[in-house]
C-alpha cells in the first residue's frame, strides 16, 4: 500500500528538481548559447536591419583581415596586456604582502584598497580624466610643484597607453589584492616561524615561502588577468576614443566601431568570433591548470 504513494512522492520531488533544472538551462540557452550561435552566424552575413540578411560566406573575415586597423588593434591590445601584467599583476601582490604584515587597522586598510572597485566605472574614468587634464589636472600641478615639465598624458602617443594601464590597475587591483590576502592567510604560520629560526630575511621568506605557497593562485590570477585585459574597452572609449592616431585602439573598441559607428554588424561579428577563439585558448589553459590541481 505504501509503495504507490512513495513512488508518487518521489516522482513529485523529481518533477520539482527537473523544473528548476529546466528553467536554468532555458535561461542559459537563451542568454548565453543563442547569442554565441547568432553572433557566429552574423559573421557570415551582411546585415543592414533594413533588409533581410544575406549570406556572404567568408567575405567579412577577408575584409576584417585586410583592414590595417585589425593588426593595429591587436598590437595595442597586446601592448596594454603586457603593461597591465607589469603594473597590474605585481602591484596587488606587493600590496597584499605589505598589508598582511600590519597588525593594526587591517580592516580599514583593506577597505581602502577595495574602495576604487566600488566606484562605477564611468565615475572612475571621469575622475582620472581630471587627473590627466593638461590644464588644471592634478598630475601636472604636482609636476609643476617640483618644477618638472607638464605631460600630455592622454594626447601623447608614447604615454597614452601607459596612462590607460594606470587607470585600469587602480580601478581593479582591490579585488585581486583581497584574493592574495586570503591566500596569504592560508599559509601556516609555522612555516614562517621555521624560516625565521633559520635566519631567513624578509626577501628570502618572500621568495622561498610566500611565492611557492601561492604559486597556484598566482598562475590562475595571471591567466584571468590576461583574459580580462584583452577585453579592455571602457578606458580607451571614455578617455582617448582610440587616439591619438589610433595609438589606443583596442580589439573591443574596434569591434564597437564596426557595429555602432560603421553599422557593419557582419564585420563586428567576425571580429567577436576571432576574439572568442583567442580567449578560448586561454580558457583551455586555465581549465587544464585547474584540472591538474584537482
Amino acid at each position: 500500500m505504501n509503495n504507490p504513494s512513495r513512488r508518487r512522492r518521489r516522482l513529485s520531488e523529481h518533477l520539482v528538481a527537473y523544473s528548476f533544472l529546466g528553467a536554468g538551462v532555458l535561461c542559459f540557452a537563451l542568454f548565453s548559447w543563442y547569442p554565441i550561435v547568432r553572433g557566429w552566424l552574423l559573421g557570415f552575413q551582411e546585415v543592414t536591419f533594413s533588409q533581410p540578411a544575406t549570406w556572404v560566406g567568408w567575405d567579412n573575415y577577408r575584409r576584417l583581415f585586410a583592414d590595417p586597423l585589425f593588426v593595429t588593434a591587436w598590437k595595442n591590445t597586446g601592448y596594454f596586456t603586457l603593461l597591465a601584467l607589469v603594473f597590474g599583476f605585481a602591484a596587488p601582490f606587493l600590496t597584499a604582502v605589505v598589508l598582511n604584515e600590519f597588525r593594526h587597522a587591517r580592516s580599514y586598510l583593506r577597505m581602502t584598497v577595495y574602495l576604487p572597485v566600488m566606484l562605477p566605472p564611468i565615475v572612475t574614468m571621469l575622475l582620472w580624466r581630471w587627473f590627466y587634464d593638461p590644464g588644471p589636472g592634478l598630475f601636472n600641478n604636482v609636476l609643476e610643484t617640483f618644477h618638472l615639465p607638464a605631460q600630455q598624458w592622454l594626447e601623447s602617443e608614447n604615454i597614452s597607453m601607459i596612462s590607460l594601464v594606470l587607470v585600469s590597475t587602480w580601478a581593479n587591483m582591490g579585488t585581486t589584492t583581497l584574493i592574495y590576502l586570503a591566500a596569504l592567510g592560508s599559509i601556516p604560520g609555522e612555516v614562517y616561524e621555521a624560516a625565521e629560526l633559520d635566519g631567513a630575511s624578509i626577501r628570502q621568506r618572500l621568495w622561498h615561502v610566500t611565492i611557492p605557497q601561492m604559486r597556484f593562485i598566482l598562475m590562475i590570477t595571471l591567466l584571468l588577468q590576461i583574459i580580462g585585459t584583452m577585453q579592455v574597452f571602457i578606458e580607451p572609449y571614455v578617455l582617448t576614443g582610440g587616439g591619438p592616431d589610433d595609438a589606443t585602439v583596442t580589439v573591443l573598441l574596434l569591434l564597437y566601431r564596426y557595429a555602432f559607428v560603421y553599422n557593419d554588424f557582419g564585420m563586428a561579428s567576425a571580429m567577436s568570433t576571432v576574439l572568442f577563439i583567442v580567449l578560448g585558448l586561454f580558457a583551455a589553459v586555465y581549465l587544464r591548470l585547474t584540472r591538474g590541481k584537482g
